[in-house]
């Protein structure tokens, strides 16, 4: 799959880089980088390591919600994703959540590195309140935003379309701007599609080096054509 998607290749090659408790204690913000960021329950860690084929680049914490930490892992010299601490758990004190609603809203609204947000829902329980609030930060801030409905194998084909289908009225009703899919960490589903919104974001495969391969492939033939003709 990885060889037909360069996206995939490079989504393999992701490497723990460093956990950030706030803000200040990021990485250089240059570069580009995608955010995750889900429910404790949502499966983020499993859409993760499934994207980068590996078993346990993110660990899920044995205590879901307890982990207030801003996980990086390198792609390349230029790309990262960030594992966002799951939100919404009950079993937080009060005091911790909304300490984390007000750093998460300050990650999302000062680094300008981030070109994206990837939001996960589980497709049987989605956009709860704390999803809501999140997409709602993510508009203020102009970030765009792709929903993963997760755990998409729990239910059969009908119903998870419709489940698609009403998230996606839901989010018309509301303007909020988000482009959704259903996926299966499990089942290995919907895989190219969340690679390819990733690589749009990561400018991956970069636009100018793109552009360069293609006038390298031009130069020649013309030098070909001029060399042809004097003979």
């Amino acid at each position: 799959m990885s060889s037909q998607n360069p996206v995939l290749t490079l989504l393999e090659k992701a490497q723990f880089m460093t956990s950030a408790p706030r803000l200040s204690a990021c990485p250089p913000n240059i570069g580009y980088e995608v955010a995750f960021a889900g429910r404790s329950n949502a499966g983020k860690s499993s859409a993760i390591n499934a994207l980068t084929r590996q078993r346990q680049l993110a660990r899920a914490s044995k205590t879901p919600g307890r982990t207030q930490l801003l996980n990086y892992f390198s792609l390349d010299a230029e790309r990262r994703l960030v594992d966002l601490p799951g939100y919404g758990y009950a079993a937080v004190p009060l005091a911790m959540k909304e300490a984390w609603q007000k750093e998460l809203e300050n990650y999302l609204i000062k680094r300008d590195s981030l070109q994206g947000l990837i939001v996960l829902m589980d497709v049987r329980h989605p956009l709860q309140k704390y999803d809501e609030m999140l997409l709602n930060w993510a508009q203020r801030r102009q970030l765009r935003v792709h929903i993963l409905l997760t755990k998409a194998d729990k239910l059969n084909r009908s119903p998870a379309l419709a489940a698609l289908q009403a998230m996606k009225k839901q989010l018309k009703a509301k303007n909020i701007i988000a482009s959704v899919q259903l996926f299966s960490a499990l089942q290995r589903m919907g895989l190219e599609e969340a690679a390819d919104v990733l690589g749009q974001w990561l400018n991956y495969p970069p636009i100018a080096n793109t552009e360069d391969a293609i006038q390298a492939e031009i130069e020649p033939s013309e030098s070909s054509n001029h060399l042809s003709s004097s003979v």
